[in-house]
């Protein structure tokens, strides 16, 4: 690593924790209908909407109603989306006149947006017009992080009532999301990008002939302001194939940064958001303490990783400078390993260099952070939620040891919340290994792995892992697009989108209910030093007593016949 590195890593940071309490106190009074500088301009358009809609912004719903509404909204925009990818050859704004989409890849895409996860099993440039760019993608890219958001708010207020049975009124929570949490931010991102060089244009594609004298068809289209609500709504599905490994998604240094730091500020401002909630900043620092010491042990495994020579090429007459396949070089290795560690944290799943050409350890690294449920920092409000989740779990353990009823904020944990934590654990178990051993066990399916040997393994294993944890990255060498695979990919990102939602909203709704008992000097401390350690601890053994036989077999095994053992 170079100065230019540590300056980098350096800037990232200060831009994503800087502004995260000011932004977390914005998002709690934008959420909670409070005025806001942006009131002024945005609060006739939130009226405009609820009148239109017939929405009364006053009325609440309990956890039941909220469920059905989400829902709704869900299965309304799966079939919507569906039927526009199916269709888009009929459809305005298709200057290349791309035909519309097989059943089953159009049926894993429209689950993929709608869940959040963004899982690509096409080329954009390719396969999708600009109107399916825009009005079917792009809708979703909004809607979809503003559902996570929801349901985040709805557990907060959970947490911070008393005796209460409503939690919230779900159109109002979805309409606030979006117009004072991702709008403004997403306008200001999409100029910066233009300004960067990203195009945003409704022309056709350019035929330009090389030095060569070949031709060449230079794609455009209206990607800066897909780009922008791609990265700040923990999206990550790409305007082009590769991502933001595209010159065109992500052309400088400077776009490089920025779009790095708009994976995860949303994200981070959440947690500050939360503490406002339960009047407690405390509880924010904590759980941001933990997300952040995951968050470096995890960078600093990537950057060693991938700063390694390749020991394969160590006896030949070849000099090496790490690990640069699959990188680009006007990126480097940091800005490689840095991105894919804050986009596996932050259930993105935007790249801009290939994590099947990482290195075994470099590429273990974005697996682990899926396999962990994607909790540091994870997705817009899907994150936070999970994580919440893991700090319920927590203190439901210290209450076994230390033999109180376990409590949190003055809420106590009994059986029902309890066993809804534990369906919630055996989420990614279920969409992970048993989908993957499915997989690896049928003659068919198993033809889409592309290497032989664990890093084999490790392809089918992180694409199961990808889909459960809604994040969309890949190990692009593994054949995705298959019937079988499209169907089984999007039955686990349903699975791990509503096999989280549903259980929070339930917990949510049981918190809600009951009083909140004082915080005493008797009552286990949520915020200090040894409960960020425990929940940490926690966190890594849930994650390396289900995970580790999987690891072992695939990147552990491949680091080892790499070094000759």
């Amino acid at each position: 690593m170079n100065t230019h590195d540590y300056w980098m890593i350096a800037a990232f940071f200060a831009l994503v924790l800087i502004p995260a309490p000011w932004l977390g106190r914005y998002l709690f009074r934008a959420m909670e209908g409070e005025r806001t500088w942006l009131t002024p301009v945005l609060g006739p358009i939130e009226r405009i909407c609820y009148r239109s809609a017939g929405i009364d912004e006053h009325s609440e719903h309990d956890w039941k109603t909220y469920s059905l509404a989400l829902l709704a909204l869900t299965a309304v925009s799966l079939v919507s989306l569906f039927t526009m990818l199916m269709l888009q050859a009929r459809l305005p704004l298709n200057p290349q006149a791309v035909p519309g989409m097989a059943w089953d890849l159009a049926f894993n895409t429209a689950v993929s947006f709608v869940t959040n996860t963004n899982w690509q099993a096409y080329s954009g440039e390719a396969q999708l017009s600009y109107f399916s760019q825009m009005v079917g993608l792009g809708v979703q890219n909004f809607v979809s992080p503003a559902v996570g958001l929801a349901v985040l708010v709805v557990l907060c207020r959970a947490l911070s009532r008393r005796s209460a049975k409503a939690i919230g009124n779900f159109w109002v929570d979805l309409t606030r999301a979006v117009l004072y949490c991702l709008l403004p931010f997403c306008v200001v991102l999409a100029l910066v990008l233009v300004w960067q060089g990203v195009p945003q244009s409704f022309s056709g594609y350019v035929q330009a002939v090389t030095l060569q004298g070949g031709e060449q068809t230079i794609p455009l289209g209206p990607a800066a302001s897909q780009i922008a609500i791609k990265q700040l709504g923990t999206n990550g599905g790409g305007f082009f194939g590769v991502n933001s490994a595209h010159p065109f998604e992500n052309p400088t240094a400077w776009s490089n940064l920025f779009e790095m730091v708009s994976i995860i500020l949303i994200p981070t401002a959440l947690v500050f958001m939360f503490g406002h909630y339960v009047r407690d900043l405390r509880q924010s620092r904590a759980i941001l303490a933990c997300m952040l010491t995951v968050f470096v042990l995890g960078l600093g495994v990537t950057l060693a990783a991938e700063h390694q020579v390749n020991p394969m090429l160590s006896g030949l007459a070849v000099e090496q400078v790490g690990s640069m396949e699959g990188k680009e070089s006007r990126l480097g290795i940091a800005a490689s390993a840095l991105w894919a560690t804050t986009t596996s944290a932050a259930s993105n799943g935007s790249v801009n260099a290939m994590h099947d050409s990482f290195s075994a350890l470099g590429g273990m690294v974005p697996l682990v952070n899926m396999m962990l449920g994607e909790i540091i920092f994870g997705g817009v409000g899907a994150g936070l939620y999970g994580m919440l989740l893991f700090v319920l779990i927590t203190v439901f353990l210290a209450g076994l040891m230390i033999g109180r009823t376990p409590e949190y904020l003055g809420k106590k944990l009994e059986a029902r919340e309890v066993r809804l934590l534990v369906a919630t654990l055996l989420v990614m178990p279920v969409g992970v290994l048993v989908l993957t051993a499915i997989g690896v066990s049928l003659s068919g399916p198993a033809e889409s792995i592309t290497n032989p040997g664990p890093h084999g393994l490790s392809q089918i294993l992180y694409a199961y892992t990808s889909g459960t944890g809604n994040n969309g990255s890949a190990f692009a060498g593994f054949g995705a697009a298959t019937p079988y695979h499209n169907l089984m990919i999007a039955f686990a990102m349903l699975l791990g989108r509503f096999g989280f939602i549903l259980p929070v909203l339930a917990i949510a709704g049981g918190l809600a209910a009951k009083n909140r008992a004082p915080i005493d000097a008797n009552s286990f401390p949520t915020h200090g030093p040894m409960f960020v350690l425990l929940l940490t601890l926690v966190i890594l053994l849930v994650g390396g007593l289900t995970f580790l036989p999987a690891l072992a077999l695939g990147p552990v095994a491949e680091h080892f016949l790499l070094q000759g053992f």
